[in-house]
């Protein structure tokens, strides 16, 4: 098991690349600022279809398993490792529990990271997404703190630790009674966004 000395060297000498997935571009810009502003990587699309495509899952599971070259991150075509996804849930064509599910489903991708954003505060929705496996349900507008919330789920999965079930359900609990995240700090976000 790694020391803190050894995660916190870990943590200043890489930098984490997260795929973000959003349909809608001010949200996508405001997740992205945030995200660089916290020293991320960050790539941005539009669909969960284009995340598949950029992690090279956009074909079937028989074609997966007779050919894993194409999505190994070893052989990936693109060379570019991602440490966490982060997407909204309502999207167009597929949502982010379906992206959720096929990523949870890979043989190469299952352990990584996925957090899921949401403007609605629905509890089962946010109990199916942790249930499938996110890591974090977010409700928009996404903030800095919650950005904050991001690194030990990165640094576990460098580290290679397990999952904590409980801690899910306490954040479940946490962002399903929060009474000021409301949508109008939706508003007080994208001014920020902006503005800059």
């Amino acid at each position: 098991m790694a020391t803190l000395a050894t995660l916190a060297t870990l943590a200043t000498e890489t930098q984490f690349h997260v795929l973000a997935v959003d349909d809608s571009l001010i949200d996508r810009k405001l997740i992205e600022r945030l995200l660089k502003t916290s020293s991320y990587q960050v790539t941005a699309v539009d669909s969960g279809s284009k995340a598949l495509e950029f992690l090279g899952l956009n074909g079937d599971d028989e074609q997966r398993d007779s050919n894993p070259s194409p999505v190994s991150p070893d052989h990936h075509h693109q060379h570019i490792e991602i440490n966490m996804i982060i997407t909204d849930y309502c999207m167009p064509g597929m949502t982010g529990y379906d992206l959720l599910k096929k990523i949870k489903e890979s043989k190469y991708f299952k352990d990584i990271p996925v957090v899921i954003m949401s403007s609605e505060n629905v509890p089962s929705r946010i109990n199916r997404c942790l249930e499938e496996g996110a890591e974090e349900f977010f409700l928009k507008p996404v903030q800095l703190s919650d950005v904050n919330k991001l690194r030990p789920h990165l640094m576990k999965g460098r580290c290679k630790e397990e999952d904590q079930p409980n801690n899910k359900r306490k954040g479940m609990e946490e962002i399903v009674n929060s009474p000021g995240r409301t949508r109008s700090r939706y508003n007080e976000g994208l001014e920020v966004v902006l503005s800059q």
